[in-house]
């Protein structure tokens, strides 16, 4: 993973001061991959936008496995808006006024996904297939925010310490130029924003995966798993 060039969090917290200033809470379109990595970006945007997430992730191979995800994703959002609801933001990241979020269903398309990757079935985990990958959600996000007219769009993605903040905010504002839309720079894993998605999903008993979704990185989670058995059984064997 490539270290990144630009300090993508300040450039998100410059432009949440501007907001403050402002008086104003514009709306923004966040896909989401999941409940664990949404769970401190929610925290945070929803204090300062409108949020809606796209919930779009054609990468999942398994349709029970999408499904799953999906309704963690439901289950954390309607988990926030009953705090907003009964105003009660006890344990939260911060002390901002927090509004309900909204979200976007989508279907399962994996054959987009697999079309995407047609010859990047040998690349490594994290290579040029999973740009291409970054690139298919975030089109579709940024069309989708030019087309219901929001002010802003953006990703959770970059909560991952796997993810490459640098690619990620690059490919974004790439999309908006095309679309029409501001790309709302991240680097969510800074300032701490990986420990408390962690620390959130423990509180909340989120269902948290051990791949990325697509059946390449499903493969390699196996074959860590495999190794990790054998190591165990291997040290439990030489005792």
């Amino acid at each position: 993973m490539q270290n990144s060039r630009h300090n993508y969090q300040k450039e998100l917290e410059q432009v949440v001061e501007g907001l403050r200033r402002e008086g104003r809470r514009p709306s923004l379109l966040l896909q989401a991959c999941c409940a664990p990595c949404s769970s401190y970006c929610l925290e945070y945007l929803r204090q300062y936008f409108a949020v809606t997430v796209l919930y779009y992730n054609p990468n999942i191979t398994d349709e029970a496995e999408y499904q799953r995800r999906k309704e963690e994703e439901k289950r954390l959002i309607r988990t926030y808006n009953e705090q907003v609801e009964k105003q009660d933001f006890r344990g939260m990241h911060s002390d901002e006024a927090a509004g309900l979020i909204r979200i976007l269903d989508c279907d399962h398309e994996p054959e987009k996904f697999e079309e995407m990757a047609r010859g990047l079935e040998s690349c490594r985990e994290g290579g040029e297939r999973c740009t291409r990958c970054y690139a298919l959600r975030l089109k579709e996000t940024a069309r989708r925010a030019a087309d219901g007219g929001y002010d802003f769009f953006s990703t959770t993605l970059t909560i991952s310490p796997l993810k490459d903040a640098e690619r990620l905010n690059k490919i974004g504002r790439e999309m908006g130029g095309i679309y029409g839309v501001p790309f709302l720079p991240s680097d969510f894993k800074k300032k701490n924003g990986y420990q408390r998605s962690i620390e959130l999903s423990r509180q909340f008993h989120l269902y948290r995966q051990d791949y990325c979704g697509c059946r390449f990185s499903r493969e390699e989670a196996e074959n860590r798993r495999r190794e990790k058995k054998a190591q165990e059984e291997s040290t439990g064997n030489s005792k």
